[in-house]
């Protein structure tokens, strides 16, 4: 039963499922007579601020528990890159290249649609950068579970790139007080850990109290604390060597079976980071009061609204696409010969789905419980379910194709 039950939750579907659930949830109570007591719980501050850890609910969900959720995104992107599909280097700069596209072609519309609204407007010029990865991952494990896992890849990579891409826009352009003094001292934390998994120690009281602190140093100096997640996941072990080993069942023959700390890794804080970590963090990130039409109306009249739909829902499909078409036309870049562009089309328009660091970026830019940040919201939440919509639309085309080869496969091999 509890094998069972560990692999329900270590699905994308069942992922997704509460991801939306909480999302909904929050946008119920944020517009109805509950909306003050949502507000009051999630701006809430506890924690010493002696330690720059004072900070609000919202923020304590927003800034540590999804550092979870990337911490588990970087150690299955390190497998990638050293056991699986990544580990060519020509089919992981296309993915990579295709996210530095994503980034740069929603910023440009972006300004180009606020260019006669004011400088303060053009501040939330990387408001469209960023794909929201486990919303665009979820989406995709629902209408894309008959196409081949190499679109998951190239999802994956291209979205945790396209943060990386952002965070790093953060902390050069909307980061006043950047401390590298704090910055330094996150290095040591980082390297003990880094030597400790190398060395094969999996002892929770050690590793934990080491990436705690970490992640406290990279809040500190005043850099997106979920980065932590992403280096901490990068410094694990993939390959099973005698030290690193983890034994997890016997073949046949009675020979043990080993995997690598990294996926061991994976599996254990998966299930935290599926089941509690990323909903409560929608939960407390997805609350906006819409104010009805007439606040409709008023955020759909803003150019910052409206910039922020035309680059999610048009900049991320055209930088995404136009970049992997350009690049794969030369020798050295070569696309994944079970990619199809029209699955590759659906899946650039889900990697317009924003949320976290978008709405991080808004708060950034124009100031929270401001007027452009509650436009900033709406434009984010439009842009990403239209996004939503239409890839979804377009992928079930090719997962309904696959899910139908594949059957004719099975009985063919029946008969």
């Amino acid at each position: 039963m509890w094998l069972g039950i560990r692999k329900t939750l270590h699905s994308d579907a069942f992922g997704g499922a509460l991801l939306l659930a909480a999302t909904a949830a929050a946008l119920i109570l944020a517009n109805t007579p509950l909306a003050d007591w949502y507000t009051t719980v999630r701006d809430s501050v506890i924690g010493p601020s002696s330690l720059y850890l004072d900070l609000s609910i919202g923020a304590w969900a927003a800034d540590g528990l999804l550092a979870i959720f990337f911490f588990v995104v970087g150690l299955e992107l390190k497998e990638e890159f050293v056991a699986g599909r990544l580990r060519n280097p020509r089919r992981a700069a296309l993915p990579i290249a295709a996210a530095v596209g994503g980034v740069a072609v929603p910023a440009v519309i972006f300004a180009l649609v606020n260019m006669n609204a004011g400088p303060d407007a053009l501040h939330g010029w990387a408001i469209p950068t960023a794909t929201d990865i486990a919303f665009a991952v979820a989406v995709l494990a629902v209408v894309g579970r008959f196409l081949p896992p190499a679109l998951r890849v190239f999802l994956l990579t291209l979205a945790i790139v396209d943060d990386l891409i952002a965070i790093t826009i953060i902390a050069v352009f909307y980061t006043a007080d950047l401390d590298l003094v704090f910055f330094a001292l996150a290095l040591i934390p980082l390297a003990a850990f880094a030597v400790l998994v190398q060395r094969g120690v999996r002892s929770w009281w050690i590793l934990i109290p080491l990436a705690v602190l970490t992640w406290a140093l990279v809040h500190a100096a005043g850099i997106h604390a979920t980065v932590a997640g992403v280096l901490l996941g990068f410094t694990v072990p993939v390959h099973p060597t005698p030290r690193t080993r983890v034994h997890v069942s016997t073949d046949s023959d009675g020979v043990p079976v080993y995997e690598g700390m990294a996926g061991h890794f994976a599996d254990k804080c998966g299930i935290v980071s599926v089941a509690f970590a990323v909903p409560v963090f929608a939960f407390f990130s997805a609350g906006v009061t819409v104010g009805g039409l007439e606040g409709l109306r008023n955020a759909f009249a803003d150019p910052i609204t409206l910039g922020i739909v035309a680059g999610l829902v048009l900049g991320k499909p055209i930088g995404i696409l136009g970049t992997t078409f350009l690049l794969s036309r030369l020798p050295a870049m070569r696309l994944d010969p079970e990619l199809r562009w029209a699955d590759l089309t659906g899946m650039s328009f889900i990697a317009g789905i924003g949320f976290t660091v978008s709405l991080l970026v808004g708060e950034l830019a124009y100031g929270s419980a401001s007027v452009a940040d509650e436009h900033v919201k709406i434009g984010v939440l439009a842009g990403s379910f239209i996004a939503a919509i239409i890839g979804s639309f377009l992928i079930s085309f090719g997962n309904r194709r696959a899910k139908l080869a594949q059957q004719e496969t099975a009985e063919a091999g029946s008969a």
